[in-house]
């Protein structure tokens, strides 16, 4: 091992950037730098240690916040100067509570939409919501309501889902369903329950 650390390519200083990535996602979560006793303890520990540049020392992830990365996967780019962690997080990456440290949007191509992330995209959204109410908002007002209000709507969606059934209505169907699921996602960023975690269990059950 320690011979092949050796032969990955540090700067100046003895560090490597490594792209911290959500393994279920693929999101891209925070930017930090190792050294190789860092990647020694990331290893050892199979949770995420970085090198901190401004106090020229080793810091864990997590360690004060309690938003550990578990370490699924480790690579390394062609010219062996640049690492690519996979993770599994427990809590958001960004010290300022957002999942990940690219929030902030410079530019955004919006004739061309993220249609495979729509589902991830839109509960970030509505957990945005939840943090930071905004007077107007649907999605806000049924956070503040509370569990009882949603489940209600849930149950009325699921209602308008057999009634367009029903009806063979397939367009009418799929905005029944469209409500339904989005009532459902609210459900699931009140109770707390991710996206990853209803992908994972589908498959855990796809594999038996």
């Amino acid at each position: 091992m320690s011979e092949f650390l050796s032969e990955l390519k540090y700067d100046e200083n003895g560090l490597i950037p490594a792209i911290v990535q959500d393994a279920a996602s693929k999101e891209v979560l925070m930017l930090a730098y190792m050294n190789q006793e860092a990647l020694y303890k990331t290893f050892e520990t199979k949770k995420t240690w970085f090198y901190s540049r401004s106090r020229k020392c080793l810091w864990n992830k997590g360690e004060t916040s309690g938003n550990y990365q578990a370490v699924k996967k480790i690579s390394y780019d062609c010219d062996k100067d640049t690492l690519l962690v996979e993770v599994k997080p427990f809590g958001n990456a960004c010290h300022t509570g957002e999942k990940s440290c690219f929030y902030s949007v410079l530019f955004k191509d919006s004739a061309e939409e993220e249609d495979s992330q729509i589902i991830s995209s839109l509960v970030e959204r509505l957990k945005s919501r939840k943090r930071n109410p905004q007077q107007g908002s649907y999605t806000s007002y049924l956070f503040e309501k509370g569990l009882n209000k949603i489940l209600k709507k849930i149950a009325e969606e699921a209602g308008e889902v057999i009634i367009s059934a029903k009806n063979e209505s397939k367009s009418e169907m799929i905005l029944e369903l469209s409500d339904l699921l989005y009532h459902s996602l609210v459900l699931m960023v009140e109770k707390e329950i991710d996206v990853t975690d209803i992908k994972n269990e589908m498959i855990k059950r796809y594999k038996k």
